[in-house]
């Protein structure tokens, strides 16, 4: 079973990170959850859910003030890490290795042991030092996937547009998924075929 570490900041689009704890739930995947203090406002701000409930969905759940927490240690072994939505404060805290808080440093542990990392970076436009941190990031060896939607898969919801960037979240980790019609499917085939005929 794999064993994956969810973070949830204080940017915007905490819904990212609540769909992915469902998501790798129901794939029967382990989850460990760290949420920022912001991010808990955001989830009650931005969501209809209630802290207990969003905890609820996950396998293990963290005081993110508690560096002495199992994931703090990279003898403790995970598969990775997602933090979705990160804040532009928690991408800079990773890519300068400032441990302030445990998800940071959990990030952190996934980057010194070689383990996969990614940031879902929500904040728009980027300036220059938002990019050069970013560039950090990836050249420690982390993934940054700012949440983007895609239109070819025809999403009808704003439910679509979210599992389409959960379901290339679970790519990454090679975790199976129906979370979107994927480009070339027999599925989608059929959908642009049938919107052809009608056009």
């Amino acid at each position: 079973m794999k064993k994956i570490i969810v973070g949830i900041t204080g940017a915007s689009a905490v819904i990212y990170g609540v769909r992915l704890l469902k998501a790798l739930s129901e794939a029967g995947i382990e989850t460990h959850l760290v949420i920022t203090q912001a991010g808990k406002k955001n989830l009650l701000t931005e969501t209809k859910y209630s802290i207990g409930q969003i905890e609820s969905m996950a396998s293990h759940v963290y005081d993110v003030e508690d560096m002495g927490a199992d994931i703090a240690s990279g003898s403790f072994k995970m598969d990775g890490m997602i933090v979705a939505p990160c804040s532009v404060k928690t991408l800079s805290a990773i890519a300068n290795s400032y441990s302030s808080n445990l998800l940071v440093r959990a990030a952190d542990v996934m980057l010194k042991e070689r383990r996969r990392l990614v940031l879902l970076v929500r904040e728009t436009p980027f300036h220059e030092g938002h990019l050069e941190l970013m560039m950090r990031i990836t050249r420690m060896g982390g993934i940054i996937l700012p949440p983007i939607p895609a239109f070819y898969h025809l999403p009808k919801t704003i439910e679509e547009l979210i599992d389409q960037t959960v379901g290339k979240l679970l790519d990454l980790f090679q975790i199976d998924h129906h979370l979107f019609d994927r480009w070339g499917s027999s599925e989608l085939k059929k959908a642009l075929k049938k919107k052809e005929t009608k056009n």
